[in-house]
């Protein structure tokens, strides 16, 4: 029974070890649906829509309606005195409609543009979610491959540690040549500590965004992948970033909303006409006295309202509006050069790491037929151990370069994608075609 319970427990563990591979268009759509600031940014939208209703409620007609219902006694004291006790009733329904008020209509245009606004940071943050989603994916394979390769290298050193102690058991080598293979076994174990130290924050990185626990093990980069530079003059991308990137937009709308805020500020300086109806149902006169009829009252009245003097209120408050405008400028000027400066770096580091992988490649191939030199030259005598772990690093560092390069190159590829306000789903699927499932 014990035993059947094992296997049962093997076969369910094979199961969820097969399922959990997971490739990058399953991680976005986990994001996707989890993302809070992706949310925000959603709930946002709604948000600016409703102020814009409000906003333009202000604009149409405003109708109230009270009733009143009361039980009054009346007493009249005198010769003739005498008490009266009736029933009071009153009824009252106002129409007021704005003719001419130049802040709620500019309040309105503010409002208008607030929800463009936040429509354009709601698209911001879909985007920034794409780039995160691919960045942490392959930060997650990096920090994977730097710690197989760590494992990998402490493996071939501990295998050449014990040929190296039987040597040296021997008399076949120095005591300078063993204490220098534990060296390098030592740093060899401290570099696998900080690879797992560095997975496990890459890791939560990734999570941070999909709100989930996290895969045993995701797709991987297949090879023969052709990384291709970008194509096309840097100065057009960095306008085509400048004209399309959707932050970009979003600051260039807060400044528009900023300048009608100011004119909805100045507006309060001018005078406010509207049109009123009025009707008034009533038995009841001055101090609830009783009437001797029902008295029904109708009015028809344009208002104009005149603002005077505010004690400085209203000034101030357009000082405040001209000095917010003047931030949403230099918000939008300082974002204006950091997307340039980001086009830039992303466009020059994709090209430079599309050239980086072709040379690292190359270098690979030279390590490795080096390393193969220097172990067979050890073996005949002619190289010293210090040669042959020199050469072993030299390989290592290689495959670890050429595997760097392809991770940066999907990055900055991507970031610059983000740059220019052109990435989609699309980017995604194209990079996720770049993976193999993994076979457990």
């Amino acid at each position: 029974m014990k035993i059947s319970k094992y296997w049962l427990m093997v076969v369910i563990s094979a199961c969820v070890q097969t399922a959990v591979a997971e490739d990058l268009i399953t991680v976005y759509r986990q994001a996707l649906e989890a993302d809070p600031q992706l949310k925000s940014a959603e709930v946002k939208v709604e948000i600016g829509s409703a102020q814009k209703g409000q906003a333009f409620g202000q604009m149409l007609p405003q109708v109230n309606a009270s009733g009143n219902w009361s039980a009054n006694k009346y007493t009249q004291r005198g010769q003739r005195g005498y008490t009266s006790n009736y029933n009071g009733t009153r009824y009252y329904v106002s129409l007021n409609q704005t003719l001419v008020d130049f802040a709620k209509f500019w309040e309105w245009r503010r409002a208008s543009k607030v929800e463009d606004q936040y429509a354009a940071e709601a698209i911001e943050a879909h985007n920034q979610l794409m780039f995160d989603v691919v960045d942490r994916y392959f930060s997650v394979l990096e920090a994977d491959d730097q710690v197989n390769f760590a494992k990998t290298e402490k493996q071939a050193a501990e295998k050449q540690l014990e040929q190296i102690k039987k040597q040296y058991a021997k008399q076949v080598v120095k005591v300078t040549d063993l204490y220098a293979m534990e060296a390098r076994l030592d740093q060899i174990i401290a570099a696998e500590i900080l690879a797992e130290s560095r997975r496990v924050t890459a890791q939560e990185k990734l999570r941070e965004l999909t709100g989930a626990t996290l895969p045993a093990t995701l797709n991987k980069l297949r090879e023969g992948v052709d990384y291709q530079e970008i194509q096309g003059d840097l100065q057009q991308w960095v306008e085509m970033a400048q004209s399309q990137n959707p932050a970009v937009s979003a600051k260039q709308i807060a400044i528009q909303a900023a300048e009608n805020n100011v004119a909805t500020q100045k507006s309060k300086h001018l005078p406010v006409l509207d049109f009123q109806l009025n009707f008034y149902d009533t038995n009841t006169g001055y101090q609830s006295q009783q009437l001797i009829s029902d008295t029904q009252t109708e009015v028809a009245a344009i208002n104009l309202n005149v603002p005077i003097f505010s004690g400085g209120t209203t000034t101030h408050q357009v000082y405040e509006a001209q000095h917010r405008l003047q931030l949403s400028k230099n918000d939008n000027e300082a974002y204006m050069r950091a997307i340039t400066k980001e086009t830039s770096d992303a466009f020059l580091s994709s090209n430079a790491n599309a050239r980086r992988i072709r040379a690292a490649q190359k270098a690979l191939e030279s390590t490795k037929k080096s390393r193969e030199a220097m172990e067979r030259g050890y073996h005949y005598g002619v190289v010293t151990i210090s040669d042959v772990i020199k050469a072993q690093q030299d390989e290592f560092s290689a495959e670890n370069d050429f595997a760097q390069a392809k991770y940066e190159y999907i990055k900055n590829r991507i970031r610059f994608m983000h740059a220019i306000g052109s990435i989609s789903e699309e980017n995604l699927e194209e990079v996720n075609g770049w993976l193999e499932a993994i076979n457990h």
